[in-house]
């Protein structure tokens, strides 16, 4: 019996986000990596599409791809800069400017919370965790918070009690020569969330900036020390 024609369904024909992204991919970027550089959760880009939207990162991506093909830039802080001013926000039927829709910052009933900030986010002063800190001043709660950076931005030894941490559990090395070190715990007491707001707010909300600055007072990193990563961490006491 002779097989059937069977009639192949065309593929779904890419919209100019999709396919721009498509052309990042080839050339060595993950959907994840376009995320960061357009300052978007990685699920948008998938809903390139899925759903074909992001036609408004249009021409940051346009941008992005030429710096890319044209001037061999492959470091994804450099690609933000430059996707940044190319990125336009949604308005609303009336004309307004659409609300951008982020995730909520959670706090417990118990008080317990957490916020990290990555790489790019740090850049900007990590505001993404001062929405937590001011709310952990309302609620009189106690935080801590770990700070990851270069081993040699750091003056004290790994482990050493005159550091807050004071033991070795408390300290991440990781392989790319930085090290994670914890400030302030439950068992320690942490610090009063309403005091490190007013720090965060003296620096201008740059919550990068406030941590740094008290590394530096008390004696914990050197001057030029970069921080790479951070996380707040917020509980009621008891």
């Amino acid at each position: 019996m002779p097989p059937r024609n069977r009639r192949r369904t065309p593929a779904p024909q890419l919209n100019e986000a999709a396919r721009l992204a498509d052309e990042l991919q080839a050339a060595g970027f993950t959907k994840r990596d376009i995320a960061r550089i357009i300052d978007r959760d990685p699920s948008l880009v998938s809903q390139f599409y899925t759903r074909h939207k992001g036609a408004a990162f249009v021409p940051a991506l346009t941008h992005v791809l030429a710096a890319v093909q044209t001037a061999g830039i492959t470091d994804s802080s450099e690609l933000a800069a430059l996707a940044a001013p190319h990125i336009t926000r949604r308005t609303t039927s009336s004309g307004t400017r659409a609300r951008v829709r982020t995730k909520a910052v959670l706090i417990t009933p118990t008080g317990t919370g957490t916020g990290r900030a990555g790489a790019q986010a740090i850049a900007s002063g990590a505001a993404r965790l001062r929405p937590l800190i001011a709310e952990a001043a309302r609620q009189d709660l106690r935080l801590a918070f770990t700070v990851r950076m270069p081993k040699t931005g750091y003056t004290l030894a790994s482990g050493s009690r005159t550091d807050s941490a004071g033991i070795r559990r408390d300290i991440v090395q990781r392989s790319d020569h930085t090290e994670e070190r914890s400030y302030g715990s439950a068992a320690t007491g942490g610090f009063d969330a309403a005091d490190f707001a007013r720090r965060v707010d003296a620096a201008g909300g740059d919550v990068t900036a406030a941590v740094q600055s008290w590394l530096l007072e008390t004696g914990r990193i050197h001057e030029d020390a970069h921080i790479t990563h951070l996380e707040v961490r917020t509980w009621r006491p008891r």
